[in-house]
């Protein structure tokens, strides 16, 4: 069953009960994954291989949370292709971040509608902020330092991306790190995510999450989601 969309009055009241926002990155505050499929292409093509995501390929290979598992993912349905070994694997992720660096340094992937009037917000408001993904660190400085500055990290208490654990989404690792950076309890936070897999792992770590719909996961199951949104606009 979907969770019903409360007004953005009730969901902003959630968000200020917080004492702290986790927020996921690709989809969340920003529509990333159409990059970061040009991004996978661009490396394809780069390495010699003749792989092309399109879009609904993309979606479904999204199922599987971190690059370098999707591109694995990916390989093992290729029955005749030769074996792609850890190295290979690693300079294609390397090709693709540094491409996916590239594009947003562009301009084209700003903030999600409400995402910085939301930071700025709750910054002022004095609640703690933290961010809980499975991309790169890398993947996360490209896109906020284009969007809130060379030092934006200066603005967040927590920044656990997905190498920095053993299991990725839909695992509770990222969020639990997260927590024990923060010192906080499950019950003290709000995670902000857009997709099931977000939903899984803030839910597994008992934090209660806020859904904002991305143009990949808009029609995932977000049942257990206290709130859904279709962007994060009227929350600050």
């Amino acid at each position: 069953m979907q969770a019903e969309a409360i007004a953005p009055a009730g969901a902003a009241e959630l968000v200020r009960r917080a004492a702290a926002l986790i927020f996921d990155v690709d989809g969340t505050l920003a529509e990333t994954e159409e990059l970061h499929r040009r991004a996978f292409n661009h490396a394809f093509a780069r390495h010699g291989l003749d792989w092309h995501w399109d879009r609904a390929t993309y979606k479904d290979l999204l199922r599987v949370t971190g690059g370098k598992e999707r591109m694995r993912a990916y390989h093992t349905r290729q029955w005749i292709a030769p074996p792609l070994s850890d190295p290979d694997i690693v300079e294609l992720h390397r090709i693709k971040t540094a491409h996916y660096a590239e594009l947003v340094e562009t301009g084209r992937c700003p903030l999600r509608p409400g995402v910085a009037e939301l930071l700025a917000a709750a910054k002022a408001r004095g609640q703690r902020l933290a961010i809980a993904t499975t991309t790169s660190h890398g993947n996360i400085d490209a896109l906020l330092s284009q969007a809130l500055g060379q030092h934006w990290a200066a603005d967040f208490d927590a920044i656990v991306a997905g190498d920095d654990v053993r299991h990725k989404k839909p695992a509770p690792d990222v969020y639990l790190e997260v927590l024990a950076r923060l010192k906080l309890d499950a019950s003290a936070c709000l995670a902000i995510e857009d997709s099931a897999n977000g939903l899984i792992a803030a839910s597994q770590a008992n934090i209660a999450v806020l859904i904002t719909r991305s143009m990949f996961f808009g029609d995932d199951d977000f049942g257990a989601a206290r709130a859904v949104l279709d962007d994060l606009s009227g929350l600050g």
